[in-house]
């Protein structure tokens, strides 16, 4: 294991462990700053802890305008919510109340008469599908390999058509409800057939009314239930209770050469300030707002096989299963590294694509929209979390891999 150097703040631990020894953590100091002096980010939170201990917690540049970035500080983490969604569906899973090849129609009945896309006509955004040659499974939904799209993300024109002639949401800060949200994404057609490739898409926010049913709760009530109270991360929302607004971070976006303050409508004419308002979906995708600290007791839970302060959770064998290469053979990833891996919930480092990076084999990591960035390291029980608010498509989405980089170069080895 690497020996990690003096810890400098005193920030509370997750559990009772030594502090580790000395780190470089000037070197990561010095990257925030350059990152905010040059415009990069208007400001950035990072956390990396190690052995469930916060061993760097700092923020950099500013909140807004007014006043700077705090380390409590909330941020929108829109797809690093798909973790929690997939952590939910394993929790049941365990239950006995489902098994992940069962086809998704047996619990929501508008997935029975999904179609493939075969031919599309441009001019009209019409087209013509043929039936799937099997059903979508729950194990589809969590690998992203059912064939639903995510226009927003794949930039697939037929799709970004078809989505928005029927107005399709992206979830993200969009009004509605769940359930009918789900049944407009069973209205829509797949990329493929189901198991022939990865496409991200939609899958989660499918999940989240999944564990729904399956619980027989609201997807809010069951993550603070299960998930948030017993992992005391008590600044984590769907939506931002009022007397925390002054905490959610706003978005901000590149133009003219300059980070401004985001006052347009984000994606298909949301505010940006949805983590703050009511009658937004429920996104099991993308829908979540949260601060570094709660994340990293999230992710410290992955690392330690589902126990926190010496209560379960989930068991370590939902864990493993998770973070095992679940895309199967053939169903080659177009994606933006070489040897993609995917488990059930985020992806994978692996022995085929591990010299992309520092990060040793059996990582996993994903990020979210608003440039936000984690990975977890069990061969070190490792986390580090990386936040800012950017609006796509113009921010520096590097962050994540430049903060692995230099942290890992920064280990005392």
């Amino acid at each position: 294991m690497l020996a990690l150097g003096a810890l400098l703040l005193t920030q509370p631990a997750f559990s009772q462990q030594p502090a580790p020894a000395t780190f470089q953590e000037a070197r990561i100091d010095s990257l925030a700053q350059r990152l905010v002096r040059t415009g990069k980010v208007q400001g950035i939170n990072l956390l990396f802890s190690q052995n469930g201990k916060i061993i760097y917690r700092k923020a950099f540049g500013k909140a807004d305008e007014n006043r700077s970035l705090q380390t409590g500080d909330i941020f929108r983490i829109a797809s690093q919510t798909k973790a929690v969604t997939s952590l939910a569906v394993m929790m049941l899973w365990e239950e006995g109340r489902f098994l992940l090849d069962e086809p998704v129609s047996r619990y929501i009945p508008s997935f029975a008469d999904l179609r493939v896309i075969k031919d599309f006509n441009a001019a009209d955004t019409t087209y013509t599908s043929v039936a799937p040659n099997r059903p979508v499974t729950v194990r589809d939904l969590l690998r992203h390999t059912s064939g639903i799209s995510y226009p927003l993300i794949t930039g697939d024109p037929r799709f970004q058509a078809i989505f928005a002639k029927n107005k399709v949401p992206t979830g993200i800060g969009s009004p509605g409800n769940l359930k009918d949200f789900v049944d407009q994404i069973a209205q829509q057609p797949l990329v493929h057939n189901p198991g022939e490739a990865f496409t991200y898409g939609l899958n989660i926010d499918v999940l989240g009314r999944l564990v729904e049913i399956w619980s027989g709760q609201p997807l809010e009530v069951f993550f603070r239930e299960r998930i948030f109270r017993p992992l005391e991360m008590h600044d984590t929302y769907f939506r931002v209770p009022d007397e925390k607004a002054k905490r959610l971070v706003p978005v901000f976006s590149a133009a003219g050469g300059r980070l401004h303050r985001q006052t347009a409508p984000i994606y298909e004419g949301n505010d940006a300030g949805y983590p703050l308002q009511d009658g937004i979906i429920v996104s099991g995708g993308a829908g979540l707002s949260s601060t570094t600290t709660d994340y990293a007791k999230f992710l410290q839970l992955l690392l330690d096989g589902g126990v926190y302060k010496g209560k379960r959770i989930i068991g370590n064998a939902a864990i493993r299963l998770m973070t095992t290469p679940q895309i199967p053979p053939g169903a080659a990833a177009k994606w933006d590294w070489p040897d993609f891996s995917f488990g059930l919930g985020f992806s994978l480092v692996t022995p085929q694509n591990h010299a992309a990076g520092p990060v040793p084999v059996g990582s996993f990591f994903w990020g979210g929209a608003f440039n936000t960035h984690y990975w977890a390291d069990p061969a070190n029980d490792i986390v580090g979390i990386v936040y800012t608010q950017e609006y796509l498509p113009d921010s520096y989405w590097d962050l994540g891999t430049l903060f692995k980089n230099v942290f890992y170069t920064a280990l005392d080895k």
